[in-house]
């Protein structure tokens, strides 16, 4: 079955781009295409895709606010930031507003499919640049700070049932769920739905939060 793609950025030829691109392969189908996160927080609850592809700079509502208004009714949806912003704060703000990955707009074309596909099956796709800079953060935690969200984590992690502290040990490892499916011999929509209760019990919005909560950082 062919991954529904969702996109919203307010630039007509950026937009047209990456209708493009995702069509070029059977493997995608674009669904809608929206140039304001006003329209998308309508239509897309409605056309309910796999992935939605959110600029940051809508002109009007910003689409970290439309992620964070879309995300705890439609859980399953995932949504990518694709933006030309690479600062700290941008990039947390859209993760903590529930997006699952983040890339740049420079992106290449075989790039950003990967980047679908990826996302899609479980995994957290980021720009290089992105990821060094999550780590960069996470590495300059300060002991008192990573003892103190231990303490928290170690709670949070007690409320989890034992095939979803499975799962997150395997996530942990860098799996994606269709891996973690054939491991446990559960349907990839199994593993999905345990992800999501997961991030319920631990009040996280994916799979990065979760991870890092589980090694206590």
């Amino acid at each position: 079955m062919a991954i529904s793609v969702c996109i919203v950025d307010d630039t007509s030829d950026i937009r047209l781009a990456l209708e493009e691109i995702i069509r070029l392969s059977d493997e995608f189908k674009v669904l809608g295409s929206f140039e304001s996160g006003e329209d998308a927080l309508i239509k897309i609850p409605l056309l309910q895709p796999n992935v939605v592809l959110m600029d940051i700079n809508l002109g009007g509502m910003s689409g970290i606010e439309c992620v964070r208004r879309l995300k705890p009714a439609n859980k399953d949806i995932l949504f990518m930031m694709c933006t030309v912003y690479e600062e700290d704060e941008k990039i947390f703000e859209a993760l903590n507003a529930g997006a699952n990955g983040y890339i740049l707009k420079k992106t290449s074309p075989a790039k950003l499919l990967e980047a679908i596909r990826e996302l899609n099956e479980g995994g957290a796709p980021m720009s290089a640049q992105i990821a060094r800079k999550v780590v960069a953060v996470f590495q300059q935690k300060t002991t008192s700070q990573g003892a103190e969200l231990s303490g928290y984590t170690t709670g949070n992690l007690k409320t989890l049932s034992n095939r979803e502290m499975e799962i997150l040990v395997l996530l942990s490892k860098g799996m994606l769920y269709k891996e973690i499916a054939a491991q446990l011999f559960i349907s990839q929509e199994t593993v999905r739905k345990h992800v999501y209760h997961m991030y319920e019990k631990l009040h996280v919005n994916n799979r990065i939060e979760a991870v890092n909560k589980y090694f206590g950082r």
